[in-house]
């Protein structure tokens, strides 16, 4: 068994669930991407006690707690003790997919220490309780790409792979997230969820198409124009139906304002992951992306902005050993 294990994962980008719970059918169900950036990276070590270090440790520690109990079973799991070690993370509740991404990376790191087989993408996600809604994140982190999931049936644990592929390696997204700001998450994201009115069918079925017939063939075409506007359709339709939380398809009049800049200054595939304040701009390539950040940082009565060029992911963590 190795002695310290080494996890470097992606970030992801949603793009939109396509339903909400109402209590039949597939619920929830989505559209999204893995980036490289910010990242995860985590180091897990053999140790003498559990403990854990770094950005997000009490997070960490909590979740490698609920592995163990879930494997406590497993000869190989019951006496294993681990130090983790933290040493990059991106903000929380940001629209990254930061807690699935650091859930995963414990799980599948306690998992190597312990010399188990190589979890799914499904048996990691249960073991420290994430995707209980969308599962984007859960097949990403093992798969990278855009990934589309076909939504939980009610008792379903996660939701099927409806598909995944690689998004062009050329492409690149501008992340645009005003600072100060934050995104919903935990019980406050239960509740609003649980509160906002059921999504008609007629606009699930519009937003499922325009997955399938529209932004998944673009993106195998590597269609740059098509795969954008698609892009911001679904994402403004998606965000819609949240309209009665945010008060529009977008999180708050500043994230409305911002996304109307985008625009203005020439982006087409312009969205807002999750509930936000991660927004996303669209680029055809690293030259273009590198012009546009110069141009919206040279547009005056913005707030303060952090700012980072991400390329796709089509790969998701990967697992040193050592």
């Amino acid at each position: 068994m190795p002695r310290t294990v080494l996890i470097t994962a992606p970030s992801r980008l949603h793009f939109g669930l396509w339903s909400l719970a109402s209590g039949r059918g597939r619920q929830f169900g989505g559209v999204g991407a893995m980036i490289d950036r910010p990242g995860l990276v985590v180091r897990l070590e053999q140790a003498s006690e559990l403990s854990a270090a770094g950005p997000l440790a009490i997070r960490a520690a909590e979740f490698a707690r609920r592995w163990l109990a879930f494997h406590e079973r497993l000869p190989e799991a019951a006496t294993l003790r681990a130090r983790i070690t933290v040493e990059r993370a991106p903000p929380e509740h940001a629209g990254l997919g930061t807690g699935t991404q650091l859930g995963l990376a414990v799980a599948a790191g306690l998992g190597a220490l312990a010399g188990l087989p190589r979890a799914s993408p499904q048996e990691l996600a249960i073991a420290v309780g994430r995707g209980l809604r969308s599962a984007v994140g859960t097949y990403g982190f093992v798969q990278g790409g855009l990934v589309v999931d076909q939504g939980k049936l009610p008792g379903e644990p996660i939701a099927p792979l409806d598909c995944r592929i690689d998004l062009p390696a050329q492409w690149r997204l501008v992340l645009v997230r005003p600072t100060g700001l934050a995104g919903l998450s935990g019980d406050d994201e239960m509740a609003a969820i649980a509160d906002l009115p059921a999504v008609p069918p007629e606009v699930t079925e519009r937003l499922i198409g325009l997955v399938r017939e529209r932004l998944v063939p673009a993106a195998a075409l590597a269609d740059f124009a098509p795969f954008s506007e698609s892009l911001f359709e679904y994402g403004r339709t998606a965000g819609q139906c949240f309209a009665a939380r945010q008060g529009g398809p977008f999180n708050g009049p500043v994230l409305t304002k911002l996304v109307h800049v985008l625009r203005e200054l020439g982006c087409i595939g312009v969205g807002q992951s999750s509930w936000g304040p991660t927004l996303y701009a669209l680029q055809p390539s690293e030259t273009a992306a590198q012009s546009f950040v110069q141009r919206l940082s040279a547009t005056p009565g913005l707030p303060p902005l952090a700012l980072e060029i991400a390329q796709p992911a089509n790969r998701g963590a990967t697992i040193q050993c050592g």
